[in-house]
């Protein structure tokens, strides 16, 4: 059944249902009855909410005519990944939540195992694997200059977003969702606050997805090089030792500033000085608010910020 995005209906905690599985959905219509599918066939209980980023194609009369009936909210414009996810945390009203990819098909374990497994823990991550089986993600790494990659080793820093599961209001503690961020580094800026304020995460290798990856978004293309960009220096700015980021952030400025000069460039978006110049842009406009909530990350914090960087960073 669908819920208009001004009247949000209240989840009622009934019958021991400890997860809303939230599905977030742009332009779904080919994949998300799959997704759809493999959700209602967990084999432990739930609800399913799922966020409508306004798509066009057809998707809100599948979601419509499915026949678990989820529960959907329907957003007037498309607000990303993680702008939905933001409002979702608003209307869940179980203590936990999953965060789960469109294109993504769980297993029918995957929930249970995540509940298993998360014991005292914020956040348990599971495992992605590609349409061939090969494995793609089992949560985020973090390197050495703050990108977030993928992790293919236990145990991760943070969870993907793809496939996690989330204690509700842990992540409400923190802060919430970055929505702000549009796509990308969503999960990464959470599971680092989440680290700060002295929470584990936990790797669960068996709980096992499917995940199709990037059907929306295109990796490689310029948006996708444009949020990530932007995104992982908002995320250090935030989160990360004040050093490192002042370091990253020069270190992509004097980048930027020299490729005109080079012959060697590689032919990639990232490396293209007007999407540069943008992301820069973007960043330095979103500069005071930034560190407005870097200052509320500090006082949330338990651990200090140079103590996860030298625990996680590669």
């Amino acid at each position: 059944m669908t819920t208009s995005w001004g009247t949000p209906r209240i989840l009622l905690v009934v019958g021991g249902v400890e997860t809303t599985v939230v599905v977030v959905t742009w332009r779904g219509a080919g994949h998300i009855t799959a997704c759809l599918d493999a959700v209602a066939a967990q084999e432990r209980p739930h609800r399913t909410l799922v966020i409508d980023n306004a798509s066009d194609d057809g998707t809100a009369a599948l979601l419509a005519a499915h026949p678990s009936r989820p529960r959907v909210v329907r957003l007037p414009r498309n607000t990303g990944y993680a702008g939905a996810m933001r409002i979702a945390l608003s209307l869940v009203d179980t203590p936990l939540m999953a965060w789960l990819n469109d294109d993504a098909v769980p297993a029918p374990d995957w929930l249970a195992v995540l509940e298993d497994a998360l014991g005292p823990a914020a956040a348990a991550s599971a495992r992605l694997d590609r349409p061939d089986g090969s494995i793609q993600s089992l949560g985020v790494r973090l390197t050495a200059d703050g990108h977030g990659a993928d992790a293919t080793e236990a145990p991760a820093f943070g969870f993907c977003g793809g496939a996690a599961l989330l204690r509700t209001n842990a992540v409400r503690t923190v802060g919430g969702v970055p929505g702000s961020f549009f796509c990308y580094y969503e999960d990464t800026d959470t599971a680092w606050r989440l680290r700060l304020a002295g929470h584990d995460i936990v790797t669960v290798p068996a709980a096992r997805v499917t995940h199709g990856h990037g059907v929306s978004t295109r990796p490689g293309s310029p948006r996708f090089h444009r949020w990530n960009e932007r995104n992982r220096l908002l995320t250090l700015l935030r989160c990360a030792p004040g050093a490192i980021a002042l370091r990253e952030l020069a270190r992509f400025a004097a980048i930027t500033a020299v490729l005109p000069l080079r012959r060697d460039v590689v032919d990639a978006p990232n490396f293209r000085v007007p999407l540069r110049c943008r992301v820069l842009a973007e960043v330095l406009v979103r500069l005071p608010g930034t560190l407005t909530a870097r200052r509320a990350v500090t006082r949330r914090s338990t651990v200090p910020r140079r103590a996860v960087w030298r625990a996680w960073a590669r």
